[in-house]
């Protein structure tokens, strides 16, 4: 074979490998430590996504990162470096997802956060989009019943990092215009398995509610210890709380908890006319006929919600780049900054350069424990 035929081979050869590339994405979520009961589910939802996107091929390539962030951030720089992922997608903790939105921003890599994030800096938040719902958009859910309910004084307590942060800022922001007042600010570690000095201190001060800004089964420490103290009031969680180990960890302590999250949870009870019931529902039978009945929860339906929102992106991107290349992961982010009313499991995005969730009170029920279950409150 003469070289001319040759080098024409070998070019045909790669131009039939660009026209196969697969769309990689790099997933790092927090499958063991203190965030396990929230990682798992949220893995185990990239067996229910589909293979192909707009004809291509996806490859997901998941690591655990030990819900600590660094190991997140140093996934992160594999995944841009190593396996030149076009999307990053993570964690399951709220300092582990800002970590990997540095990386993001370096790599020029567009990043769907499967966490709140706080406020990020100018330079980071063009590449960074945010599945889960706002907090200050869920924890409204819980300043309207607590007006509802004519409470004025409200206990807090909550992780002692960038989660326990978010949720105290949302509900003492929202006080005001509820009629309402904060009088506590107690933290712990998510590791901690008492939190017997912090309740005391919340019971000191007499609140009519609690509201607790912890999330998984850590969340259930600060429910069991308040109820063992007798507290009778209401004790509201975040959309964090919202899974079945924190029920399995609360036992008979956790009947009551209230919190806001995502339809899905309760998606059989929703009215016919619910804009994301037919998607929550589908979800959920194939999760649970998947990982067991009752195992349903919205972290899960994070990460699918991710994968829709890429699958509704990808098209556009495709027009203007092959996958694995740096203009590839530019166009796919002005394609995902752009996607308008996407039907998820949790609610409805429309994203923009100004909103980088895309959501509204769509994506919101309130929910509470009865008989060892997550009802919708009505």
């Amino acid at each position: 074979m003469t070289s001319q035929r040759l080098a024409t081979l070998a070019v045909g050869l790669a131009l039939a490998a660009a026209a196969h590339a697969e769309i990689t994405v790099g997933v790092t979520l927090g499958t063991t430590g203190p965030g396990a009961s929230l990682g798992i589910p949220y893995k185990n939802a990239f067996q229910l996504v589909p293979a192909t996107i707009a004809g291509e091929p996806v490859r997901y390539i998941v690591l655990d990162d030990e819900s600590k962030p660094d190991n997140a951030a140093k996934n992160a720089r594999k995944f841009v470096t190593e396996d030149k992922v076009d999307v990053l997608m993570g964690s399951n903790g709220v300092p582990s997802g800002v970590a990997i939105t540095q990386v993001a921003a370096e790599s020029k890599t567009p990043m769907i956060s499967l966490t709140p994030l706080p406020p990020l800096p100018a330079e980071r938040q063009p590449w960074v989009f945010i599945v889960p719902q706002p907090t200050e958009l869920m924890m409204s859910a819980v300043a309207q019943d607590i007006r509802r309910r004519g409470l004025k004084k409200i206990g807090f307590i909550g992780f002692s990092d960038t989660w326990g942060d978010l949720v105290y800022n949302a509900i003492t922001k929202l006080a005001p215009a509820h009629g309402f007042e904060v009088v506590t600010n107690e933290r712990y570690a998510r590791a901690d398995t008492s939190v017997t000095g912090q309740v005391l201190k919340i019971m000191a001060a007499r609140p009519d509610a609690v509201v607790v800004g912890g999330s998984g089964s850590p969340a259930a420490t600060p429910q069991i210890a308040l109820v063992e103290r007798g507290f009778k009031g209401p004790i509201y969680h975040n959309h964090g709380t919202v899974n079945l180990p924190f029920i399995q960890t609360g036992k008979a302590a956790a009947e009551g908890a209230i919190a806001p999250t995502g339809a899905l949870i309760v998606a059989e009870e929703l009215p016919a006319d619910f804009p994301t019931k037919k998607v929550s529902l589908d979800f959920v039978q194939r999760y649970e006929s998947a990982f067991g009945a009752g195992s349903r929860n919205a972290f899960a339906g994070y990460s699918y919600d991710a994968v829709l929102l890429l699958e509704a992106a990808a098209p556009q991107a495709l027009k203007k780049a092959r996958p694995g290349t740096p203009e590839f992961r530019a166009a796919l982010r002005d394609a995902i900054e752009n996607v308008k009313n996407v039907v998820g499991t949790h609610g409805v995005y429309s994203l923009s350069a100004d909103d980088r969730n895309g959501l509204d009170e769509r994506a919101r029920v309130l929910v509470h424990v009865a008989d060892g279950k997550w009802r919708l409150t009505k």
